[in-house]
């Protein structure tokens, strides 16, 4: 399996390459969307709306980025992909793959938050945890409604559907430990809240690994 998944994650990064065009619009999203935000508070703004807007703009570029893993998949190439690898390789691939670029846009927003609306961090090092395991539990739970969603006809407005009252718990939770993070909380007083961030990200990918191959078969 892990030859198997080392050869999709290649496969992914090549197939982004070739369409550069669409990782450039996401890219372009998260800054343009940055400098709005500047442009329209112009001062230091409060932590509680800097950490809104921060994890406003992740949302829905995860939800563009994380939308096509499935629905740019045509049936005739699923078909091929059935013959060649399991189906929790072609899951795992895709959401680590998702992980990872969902982790590059995350930096990439704090990069030109702090550039534009300076840091509101008190503690980098655990809210670069909060990222890492909020980008992990986004992109997980929107690369399996991506695939469920890839079923249907009308398929992006039945993963936007399906999404928001399901990704609702995982974005509370990440909002209300960044909120603390923000603050300077202690991390024994946050340690809860990641255990149960990280709980949710297991629980998704276990899930996910569970019920994928009903989903394949079809």
């Amino acid at each position: 399996m892990l030859k198997e998944i080392t050869a999709l994650l290649q496969k992914e990064m090549l197939l982004e390459w070739r369409q550069r065009y669409a990782l450039g619009g996401i890219f372009l999203y998260v800054i343009t969307t940055v400098f709005i935000c500047f442009l329209s508070f112009k001062s230091v703004i409060e932590t509680n709306t800097w950490n809104a807007l921060f994890w406003i703009i992740i949302l829905f570029a995860s939800v563009n980025a994380s939308a096509k893993s499935f629905l740019q998949e045509s049936r005739g190439r699923m078909l091929y992909y059935y013959t060649l690898c399991s189906p929790q390789a072609f899951l795992l691939s895709k959401i680590m793959y998702n992980a990872l670029l969902m982790l590059v846009l995350s930096l990439l927003c704090f990069a030109f938050y702090c550039l534009f609306m300076s840091n509101a961090v008190e503690n980098l090092g655990l809210f670069g945890l909060i990222v890492v395991l909020g980008s992990a539990g986004i992109s997980s739970l929107l690369t399996m409604i991506s695939a469920i969603a890839s079923k249907a006809n009308n398929n992006f407005t039945i993963m936007a559907i399906l999404a928001f009252p399901i990704i609702m718990p995982l974005l509370i939770t990440i909002i209300h430990l960044s909120k603390n993070v923000i603050d300077g909380t202690d991390f024994s007083y946050n340690l809860k809240y990641f255990s149960v961030l990280f709980s949710l990200d297991v629980i998704v990918v276990i899930l996910s690994y569970i019920l994928f191959p009903y989903l394949w078969k079809d």
